[in-house]
């Protein structure tokens, strides 16, 4: 069951450091998608943050490629595909500002921020920063290391909205904290480039400058980074680790030898997608007119559309005071449901009424994927949805072959599932347990 977004339209958002072209906006959205993508008809992506998507032409270009291993599987593993892959790194290095033998390719960043980290050496005083936002699966290696090296680790606690000059305080304090007594230290930071949930850009770039003045090692987890970020400045900002690793910090690593021959064949694992790149960037340079074109919609969408969900639904979006943490291609948006608080007993009659259409906060991350999970049942999409610093949020992603009208769809979705949340629907569901609703 699809919900009709409303009619009526609102003024754009203050975008004026975005510069779209005419022919940049029509050259996305619904055509896009209609002509490139592979979605069912009645999907609505709107969690490409989370597993991305990509058009038929690089589909196409992978087939050919798995069919080509088919047909002469060691020639084509043991003479072709390395020759493919150093095309792939040659062409991705440029948007990464980095060398092409600084360059290799892993799975995915938890695999590369293991390689990382499970590769420095540790000491009794060495301590690992982070912050309260991490990726999950980032922090499971750092208490993994924690657990079988010497090293400790210290969380930086951040509830959004955050100014990023209050969390380059913060980081600096803890850094501070750890090198008055002497037999402690900060030895790495990590930190992410835009944060998974919620959504919003991270000040990386600040972070790697205290970090080098400090002598700290930076290590960033740049999974929303490239193709998300302008990211051709990396150099220049110089962080220790990004997912590739920067040729002078190589020997930091127990496995310096042979850097990029370590990761040019790694046993039975499916590489085609490493060789599409080249495919990839040909789609992005000459149907979407290059990178730069496609972060300009991409973020314009993201604010011009969170801010039209936010009118639809009464609420606002996530942002701070000195609006930066919309500079990314996430929306944020606050859902219009209150979480039930009071200070007299709750069956008390005054308490009951004051506490109508309230969701318990006990209930709150259960609603939260009951969300999620009516999403994809009845509207086949996927709205991630979290209850977060004490209130309902989803993250939505703006994307080339989505337009205005993909958001409004959403709002209006949003609030016929808040409105049957109000009503107490959700509970007679009782089951929001099953896929891993997190974004």
């Amino acid at each position: 069951m699809r919900v009709p977004a409303e009619a009526e339209s609102s003024d754009s958002p203050d975008c004026e450091e975005i510069y779209l072209s005419q022919k940049a906006v029509s050259r996305f959205g619904r055509e896009l998608r209609e002509a490139h993508f592979n979605f069912a008809p009645s999907y609505t992506p709107l969690n490409h943050g989370s597993f991305g998507s990509f058009p038929s032409s690089v589909r196409d270009h992978q087939r050919g490629l798995q069919d080509a291993i088919e047909s002469r599987p060691d020639t084509f593993i043991r003479f072709t595909y390395p020759k493919l892959l150093q095309q792939a790194r040659t062409a991705i290095s440029p948007l990464l500002g980095a060398a092409v033998d600084e360059v290799v390719f892993l799975p995915n960043v938890t695999t590369a921020i293991n390689v990382i980290l499970r590769n420095l050496s540790y000491q009794e005083g060495d301590v690992i920063l982070y912050f309260s936002t991490i990726y999950p699966s980032c922090l499971k290696t750092i208490q993994s290391l924690e657990e079988t090296t010497p090293v400790a680790s210290h969380c930086i606690e951040l509830t959004y909205p955050v100014e990023d000059c209050a969390i380059i305080d913060k980081f600096r304090a803890a850094i501070d904290q750890f090198s008055q007594p002497k037999s402690s230290r900060v030895k790495l930071a990590l930190f992410d480039t835009v944060l998974t949930f919620p959504g919003v850009r991270f000040p990386w770039e600040s972070l790697v400058r205290v970090c080098r003045e400090q002598g700290v090692l930076s290590c960033i987890d740049g999974a929303h980074g490239i193709g998300h970020i302008d990211l051709t400045y990396l150099a220049r900002e110089g962080p220790d680790f990004f997912g590739f690793l920067p040729e002078d910090q190589r020997r930091r690593l127990s496995t310096k030898e042979y850097f990029v021959q370590l990761f040019n064949k790694i046993a039975t694992t499916d590489t085609t997608p490493y060789l599409c790149i080249v495919e990839a960037l040909k789609f992005r340079n000459e149907i979407c007119g290059g990178e730069s074109q496609v972060r300009d919609y991409c973020i314009h969408l993201a604010r011009d559309g969170g801010d039209r969900m936010a009118a639809m639904l009464g609420t606002n979006v996530l942002e701070n005071l000195t609006r930066t943490l919309r500079n990314c291609c996430f929306a944020n948006v606050r859902l219009p449901l209150e979480i039930e608080q009071g200070t007299v007993p709750p069956w008390s009659p005054s308490q009951v009424e004051k506490n109508m259409g309230k969701v318990p906060v006990e209930e709150a991350n259960a609603v939260a994927d009951w969300i999620t999970k009516k999403s994809v049942e009845e509207f086949d999409t996927f709205i991630a949805t979290r209850y977060y610093a004490g209130a309902f949020w989803v993250r939505i992603s703006s994307q080339i072959y989505l337009q205005r009208e993909d958001f409004e769809w959403a709002a209006a979705v949003l609030l016929e599932l808040c409105g049957r949340v109000k009503a107490g629907c959700w509970k007679e569901d009782g089951d929001t347990q099953g896929p891993d609703m997190r974004p």
